[in-house]
């Protein structure tokens, strides 16, 4: 700040002081003024109104009312009247404002002799006339109380006196002496209405000060500069010095000071030219190998933004990659885990009560199935979104797919959520979140033209009653969800310590069912099917086994109906389809000839997808198709036949071999299997083990070798474990056998020596005819 800023900022600051306190002097004076006139104005017409005497006298309320309003209208500050006997006891009241509402008038008067005013000041939460932001700046609404007694010549305790007597009496001079009090006048005076009555000579005295202050920062600035224009005037000289912008000799008029700066200044800038022009010439060689490395720099500098910009692209990717389903937006598994923690432990500092609600999609797999996976991923949007709208902002909800293990999750099966009810009061709260989902999530969806309708099982573990970790947590409400599907579907349940008995060991099957694939668990056992004419093995069919690492060798009647209920029949069917054909290829490479290996296909997996996938392990692979057979079950052509002849159709173009698994085991019609493109009927063991016990199965495993031989159908008799059995079905005219009396399934490796030429044709020889 220059000195003539300083010197203007001293005078500007004291005439602003004395404005104010002027101002504030002047207000204070007129306010008391105004309070003090008023205050005797409304004395002087309280006592010298005769009519408002015998008004109270006679408890005349017209009169009084009359008289009121005159004194009312005095001013505008008047908020409140009252007019009380001498008792006390309220005559009048005039009090639209409420300012007076609970005073006494006793209470206002104590300690007053009965003869003398009063006058009290008490702070109200009621503003008078709305006037708010006056009473604001005044620190509240205060209301002065000012109490006048009501003088008579006439004790107020004779009675039977007329209007003309008190008249006269009111009128005789030599009882001027003899007052006394019959009553009192109780008035509230507003100290914000006096303050806004004088308001506009206070604006008028501020408008006064302000000009003050504003001739006197005129006059401050000239003076100043007066004072200062030759020291600015030899400063900005200096500075074109020290720049190099003046070359000619200052000539300045001042003090003797001045003169003297002006002289040293000279002085120096003839030094300063001889200097600078020296100086130009490096400055001129240097700005050149500046500007070459500042464009270096700046192509430096460019690149390192765009790999920082690079870089942070790929942080916050990876970052919504491992923290984030890709699907939903929702937090993944590993996100959720870290905040249900998180909310655990601030549960358990706080000794609060938190609930978790495990909610899976009940039969999402058949809009997968049927629609298509674009359409359940649509799905799963919507319930997420759907979720969200459910529950707090401070509750968490997540997709819970796991991503421990890759980043980029499949949404096969990943039809599963969570929610954390966290601060809740009670338990029973969850049950009410979770039936507020349930309705919402019953509404209809579209979902690409369709109109569907998905129900959730929901289970609903406590904390700390139910566990006091996360992964308990978590098993606990797993458990309970499971319970719920069990029960009907469409339910929640909570969490209790009988459903572990039951549940334990399936749960952990299916949470280990989930891993098998990634932990290499699954395998493929191998049976073989013997042509009994030549003994060579013509097929085998592929069977899939559960090696677990704590469990052994799981059979698949224990896990294959869970996998399909769980949704994971499709991607262990697609795992047991690739690598059945890639271990052909391997055979043959071995110089091992296997002619085709059969593969069960589930209902569940019977598809368009299927088809696809078909199509793509051949491929893959490089298996030629016609050494691949599926083996379907009857139960495929209940549910559609007509979609299931054209998925068959599909598959006989891409050239595999199709074969009825189990035949004669369930209800299809015969005129499905004249219409379906057969390759080859199995008949199923059942019909096999009591050949030789029931007479009915004897016969109908005749009449299917004869219904196979009519409909040129290649027949293979699976489970044939004795050698009566064997006999009667080649002498029926089975030509092809797989069962335990040639060899149980068997790994790869066992497999091999079996696929020699003429492997069993003397273990067939050795078989006694009839």
């Amino acid at each position: 700040m220059t000195v003539a800023n300083k010197i203007s900022s001293l005078i500007v600051a004291i005439t602003l002081v004395a404005g104010l306190l002027v101002s504030m002097y002047t207000a204070q004076r007129e306010y008391r003024a105004a309070r003090d006139n008023l205050l005797r104005t409304t004395a002087f017409a309280v006592a010298n109104t005769p009519r408002l005497q015998l008004a109270v006298y006679n408890r005349n309320l017209a009169t009084l009312r009359s008289e009121a309003d005159e004194i009312k209208a005095l001013s505008p500050a008047i908020g409140y009247i009252g007019i009380h006997d001498i008792a006390g006891k309220s005559l009048l009241q005039k009090d639209p404002s409420g300012i007076a509402q609970g005073l006494s008038l006793l209470k206002l008067r104590r300690g007053v002799s009965p003869l003398d005013p009063s006058l009290t000041s008490l702070p109200s939460e009621i503003v008078l006339d709305n006037r708010v932001t006056l009473a604001l700046l005044l620190g509240g609404e205060v209301v002065i109380h000012q109490t006048l007694p009501v003088y008579s010549l006439i004790k107020p305790t004779e009675g039977g006196i007329s209007v003309e007597e008190f008249g006269r009496e009111l009128a005789r001079s030599s009882l001027e002496g003899s007052r006394h009090a019959i009553g009192y006048v109780h008035l509230g005076i507003s100290r914000t209405a006096l303050w806004a009555q004088i308001l506009p000579s206070l604006l008028l005295v501020g408008a006064i000060s302000l000009a003050f202050v504003i001739i006197c920062l005129v006059i401050a600035h000239r003076i100043t500069r007066s004072i200062t224009r030759p020291l600015e005037r030899l400063a900005q000289l200096a500075n074109d010095i020290g720049s190099g912008s003046v070359n000619s000799n200052l000539d300045l008029h001042g003090s003797n000071e001045i003169s003297e700066i002006a002289s040293l200044l000279n002085s120096i800038m003839g030094g300063l030219k001889n200097y600078k022009s020296k100086i130009d010439v490096d400055h001129h060689l240097l700005s050149l190998k500046v500007e070459e490395r500042t464009r270096q720099l700046s192509r430096r500098n460019e690149e390192l933004n765009e790999a920082v910009r690079e870089v942070t692209r790929t942080k916050n990717r990876l970052r919504e990659m491992a923290y984030f389903d890709s699907l939903t937006a929702l937090p993944n598994r590993r996100l959720f885990t870290e905040q249900l923690n998180l909310l655990i432990r601030l549960a358990r500092r706080h000794d609060q009560t938190l609930a978790l609600m495990f909610l899976d999609l009940d039969n999402f797999k058949r809009i997968n199935d049927s629609l298509g996976h674009a359409a359940g991923d649509l799905l799963l949007k919507q319930v997420a979104h759907r979720l969200s709208d459910c529950v707090r902002e401070s509750d968490v909800v997540a997709h819970y797919v796991d991503s421990e293990t890759r980043i980029d999750v499949s949404r096969l099966g990943g039809d599963e959520f969570t929610v954390v009810l966290n601060q809740l009061e009670q338990p029973e709260s969850a049950g009410l979140v979770a039936r507020r989902l349930i309705e919402s999530l019953v509404q209809p969806m579209t979902i690409d033209g369709h109109e569907l309708v998905i129900t959730p099982s929901i289970g609903i573990a406590i904390f700390p009653r139910d566990a006091d970790n996360v992964e308990d947590l978590l098993r606990a409400a797993d458990t309970a969800m499971y319970h719920a599907k069990q029960g009907g579907k469409n339910n929640y349940l909570y969490y209790g310590s009988e459903m572990e008995a039951s549940g334990l060991d399936r749960l952990q099957l299916e949470t280990d069912l989930r891993r098998a694939i990634e932990r290499e668990e699954m395998r493929l056992y191998y049976q073989p099917q013997v042509d009994t004419v030549t003994g060579n093995v013509i097929g085998v069919e592929a069977l899939m086994r559960w090696q677990h690492g704590e469990m052994g060798l799981v059979p698949p009647f224990k896990f294959i109906p869970l996998a399909e209920e769980l949704g994971l029949i499709g991607e262990l069917g697609s795992w047991a389809l690739e690598e059945a054909c890639n271990n052909v290829i391997a055979l043959r490479k071995q110089g091992l000839k296997l002619p085709r290996v059969s593969v069960n296909v589930s209902p569940v997996q019977f598809n368009e997808a299927f088809v696809n996938r078909v199509a793509e392990v051949l491929q893959e692979a490089g298996l030629e198709p016609n050494a691949l057979q599926l083996e379907l079950t009857e139960s495929i052509a209940m549910d559609d036949a007509t979609t299931t002849i054209a998925l068959m159709d599909s598959l006989k173009e891409i050239g595999v071999r199709l074969s009825i698994d189990d035949f004669g085991t369930g209800y299809s019609s015969l005129s499905y299997l004249s219409r379906f493109p057969l390759d080859e009927l199995k008949i199923d063991r059942s019909f096999v083990i009591d050949l030789d016990k029931s007479e009915n199965n004897a016969k109908l495993a005749a009449a299917i070798i004869a219904m196979a031989r009519s409909l040129n159908l290649e027949l293979v008799a699976e489970g044939v474990e004795s050698v009566d059995q064997y006999r009667f079905l080649t002498h029926e005219g089975a030509k092809i056998i797989q069962g335990y009396l040639f060899s149980p399934p068997v790994e790869l490796e066992d497999l091999k020596p079996m696929l020699d030429p003429f492997h069993f044709a003397q273990q067939i020889q050795a078989i006694p005819r009839e």
